[in-house]
């Protein structure tokens, strides 16, 4: 008897002994647990902690004003793309098929309306033009391009050198001048082309021209009268 009770007792003291450890166990790890807890809890205190100076030393302007985020720029659409893209995005209910003939006319009819507006604006405009001239004040007289001519024409004698041509003498003007630094008379002559309408004068007479306007492209002088017929 006293064997079987020796035996007996290990076998009743080894779970005893397992579930002893188990809460030895159990307690160590409730005890690091319960440590840890404070040290975690005083981590978001040393959080609140630290934001407060971070926030002061962050300057005012940077939380005032965010950052600009630089502007995209605006995308250039040609006319043709933005009537695809209202085109493409139409939603409405489309026409119904139409004749070559149908839609010749309706572009003639818009012609015609569009050629109606622009001719209402055009005289509204030309109106406008109108009265803004009429406000106006009047426009000072422009200045002559030519000088007017001042003085009388010259007037030359001489001797009629050929009359030939029809209704024109060539006549031969002779000057006699005094030299402005040596006092002598130096003598010369030059001929000129006149106008003698009636043919009146002829070789050797001695006449009288006035200055004309330009009657062709050597005549600039008019027979005034013959002071001497040639002998």
């Amino acid at each position: 008897m006293a064997d079987e009770t020796d035996n007996e007792t290990p076998e009743t003291t080894e779970p005893q002994a397992q579930a002893g450890e188990q809460v030895q166990e159990e307690a160590v790890v409730q005890d690091s647990a319960a440590a840890d807890a404070p040290a975690a809890a005083d981590e978001p205190a040393a959080a609140d902690e630290a934001a407060p100076t971070e926030a002061a030393a962050t300057p005012a302007s940077a939380l005032a004003a965010p950052a600009e985020v630089p502007a995209e720029p605006a995308e250039q659409v040609s006319p043709k793309e933005r009537r695809r893209r209202s085109r493409s995005t139409h939603s409405g209910q489309s026409r119904p098929p139409r004749s070559a003939e149908e839609r010749h006319a309706e572009r003639v009819a818009t012609r015609r309306a569009k050629a109606l507006t622009r001719r209402a604006r055009r005289l509204q405009e030309r109106a406008k033009a109108a009265e803004r001239r009429k406000a106006a004040p009047a426009a000072e007289p422009l200045a002559p391009v030519h000088a007017p001519v001042e003085g009388s024409p010259k007037v030359r004698q001489g001797v009629v050198v050929s009359d030939k041509a029809d209704k024109t003498i060539t006549v031969r003007v002779d000057i006699a001048r005094r030299h402005r630094r040596y006092e002598k008379i130096v003598r010369s002559s030059g001929t000129l082309h006149a106008h003698d309408e009636n043919n009146e004068a002829h070789e050797g007479d001695v006449v009288r021209v006035i200055e004309s306007r330009p009657l062709s492209r050597t005549k600039r002088w008019k027979l005034v009268d013959v002071l001497e017929r040639a002998r």
